[in-house]
Parts: structure tokens; C-alpha cells; sequence
């Protein structure tokens, strides 16, 4: 029993939610740098309970992608995607696949209980969020992938976190995420473009595929730079504090990235097989220095 909770835990691929948490934390620590603002009518729970969301609509995600992506054959034995818990055999395909509806569910009913507490602009903006998480998998098999991560995972959980804690479209919380989204669109891109041998054996059609092993070493690297080339903007634009320079701790660990990310081929994508889960860990290290950074300044 422990091991299968172990492995139903492992399924969820929890080594990517900073994709999904990190937006919401980051609105979070905006929301307290603003409080001043804003006025006493913020809801501190209520923006928990959207991080919280978020990890759950993720999870979900990540389950029902699973699921598809081993039924259209895009995850085999001899590829490094998903949690491996179907070409490995360890769970059946439709356990996964009805795991991952079990918590859309929980997410959807979390989502209503917010939005009744609310407003009802929470409801476009969930459901969204919804229609991606269940569709995901045809948006990138179709190259819209990256676009839709963009969209979601950072700008949407920031202005529907935003909503819930202050009863407001804080239109503010959309630019704000940008720089992270940039760095969330990196973790599905190093997948992608270490899977382009693999994707094309599916007949699927993936960004990297479409931009060729060149150009989706320029995307990663672009995108890289613009996440904190889009703090410095901010600084600029006197939208957050000066101390939020604290991303730039988090540099070497994209240079290092980047460097790995240039070493990619196709015929060898175990150069970069590990590539995601560290772009991951730069989402992390950049949105907490980031957070931090917002919640000090708050009392400066």
C-alpha cells in the first residue's frame, strides 16, 4: 500500500509544480508589497488556497497528459518523458487517467467554493484553466503547447490568485508573472526539444520540432535572458521594488542550464534528458528570491 501511494505520489511528477505554485507565490508576495494600496480587504487564506489550486490543477494536468500521451504512443519504452508509471507498467492507463479526473474535480469544486466567496470573474478565468488542463495534450500535439503553458502558468494563476485576495482584476499580477512564465515555458521546451527524434516517431507536432534543433537552442536562450531582462523592465517602470534584483542570484544556475541546453542534438537526447527538471529548479530558486525580494520591500 505504501509503495503504490509512493508511486501515485511519484505519477504526479511533484518535481514540476514550482510551474504552477510559483506564480501563485509570487502574486502572493505582489499582493503583500501593495497592501498599502490596496486597503485591509485582502484575503491571506484565500490566496493559499489558489496556490494550493494551482498544484492540484497541475497535477492533474500532468496525470491526464500522461495518460494520452501513452495512448497516441508518444511515451515508449526507449523515450524520457512523462513519470513513467505506464510504459513501465506500474499503473494501468485508465488508473492514471481517472486519478487525474478525480483531481480536475477537486480543483473544479475548490474553484467554485472561491468563486462564490468572490466574484464571478473567477469563473472565466477557471474555466480556462480547466479546458487546458483536460486538452492540453491536443494543443501540443498540434505545436501550441508552449503558448498555452505561457498563458496558463504564469499570467492566468497571477491574475486569478490576485482576484481571489483582493476581489479585484489586478491587472498588475499579469505583467508580474511574465518573467517566471518565460522560465515556465522552458521546462515544457526542454522536454520537447530533447524529445524531437521520439515526438516525430508519434507523428505529433511539437514547437522545438517546428524550429529545428537551432532554433529551439535560440527560444530556450531568449527566453532565459528575457526573464530577467523583464524584472530590470519593471524596476525601470518603478512597478516593483529595486531589491528584486535578488533574481539575478539566481543567474549562474541559468547560465548552466543554457550551456547544457547548447550541448542538445537529436540523436542524443540524453545530452539534455535531465534538462527540464533543472529548468524547473531555476523557476524555484528565481520566483522564491523573487517572492522574498517582494515581501521585504514591503517594509522598506
Amino acid at each position: 500500500m505504501k509503495e503504490k501511494i509512493k508511486n501515485g505520489i511519484l505519477a504526479t511528477r511533484p518535481w514540476s509544480f514550482p510551474a504552477s505554485t510559483m506564480p501563485a507565490l509570487l502574486t502572493i508576495s505582489y499582493v503583500f508589497f501593495l497592501k498599502n494600496e490596496l486597503g485591509n480587504d485582502v484575503n491571506w487564506w484565500f490566496g493559499v488556497l489558489a496556490l494550493l489550486g494551482a498544484a492540484i490543477f497541475q497535477a492533474s494536468g500532468n496525470l491526464i497528459g500522461d495518460y494520452f500521451d501513452y495512448q497516441y504512443h508518444v511515451d515508449r519504452k526507449e523515450s524520457f518523458g512523462s513519470s513513467r508509471m505506464l510504459v513501465d507498467q506500474i499503473f494501468k492507463p485508465k488508473t492514471i487517467l481517472h486519478f487525474g479526473i478525480v483531481l480536475l474535480g477537486v480543483g473544479v469544486v475548490l474553484g467554485l467554493f472561491l468563486c462564490y466567496r468572490t466574484g464571478i470573474d473567477l469563473l472565466w478565468i477557471g474555466a480556462i484553466g480547466v479546458v487546458a488542463t483536460y486538452f492540453y495534450y491536443k494543443l501540443k500535439f498540434a505545436a501550441l503547447g508552449d503558448l498555452t503553458i505561457y498563458i496558463i502558468y504564469g499570467p492566468l494563476i497571477g491574475l486569478g490568485t490576485a482576484y481571489v485576495m483582493t476581489g479585484q482584476l489586478l491587472w498588475l499580477a499579469v505583467v508580474l508573472n511574465i518573467p517566471v512564465a518565460f522560465l515556465v515555458v522552458n521546462i515544457l521546451h526542454a522536454n520537447n526539444t530533447r524529445d524531437i527524434r521520439d515526438d516525430g516517431k508519434a507523428n505529433i507536432k511539437t514547437q522545438a520540432m517546428l524550429l529545428g534543433i537551432k532554433g529551439a537552442k535560440i527560444q530556450y536562450v531568449i527566453l532565459c535572458i528575457g526573464a530577467y531582462v523583464g524584472v530590470i523592465l519593471m524596476i525601470i517602470f518603478k512597478m516593483i521594488h529595486p531589491l528584486t534584483l535578488l533574481v539575478l542570484l539566481s543567474l549562474p544556475l541559468a547560465v548552466k542550464n543554457i550551456k547544457k541546453m547548447l550541448t542538445a542534438e537529436i540523436d542524443k537526447p540524453e545530452k539534455i534528458f535531465d534538462l527540464d527538471a533543472q529548468t524547473a529548479q531555476l523557476v524555484l530558486v528565481f520566483s522564491l528570491l523573487f517572492s522574498i525580494s517582494n515581501f521585504i520591500a514591503a517594509w522598506l
